[in-house]
């Protein structure tokens, strides 16, 4: 199967964080119990950083393999961090 340009590859990132991560999440259960780290600044941060790279899209610019990466890397950290405070993954 071949690999997917780089404007597709971001998108599709863009697509499963959106689908992965609890963005809609009220704040009040965001921020209770856990907290190893801000959950609530965590998600508005990384919302901006998506909202940012889907207009960068939509505006015809094409990601390097380096804005795919940090921002894959970004997106990780934060699903780790909301992983431990039991936002994500089998703890949910």
């Amino acid at each position: 199967m071949p690999r997917p340009d780089p404007r597709t590859a971001l998108q599709n990132l863009l697509d499963e964080v959106r689908q992965t991560l609890p963005f809609d999440m009220p704040a009040a259960q965001v921020c209770n119990g856990i907290c190893s780290g801000c959950s609530k600044k965590l998600l508005d941060y990384l919302d901006c950083e998506l909202l940012d790279w889907q207009q960068r899209l939509d505006d015809g610019e094409v990601p390097g393999l380096g804005d795919l990466d940090r921002l894959g890397r970004t997106c990780r950290k934060v699903y780790r961090v909301l992983e431990r405070n039991g936002l994500v993954g089998s703890k949910v």
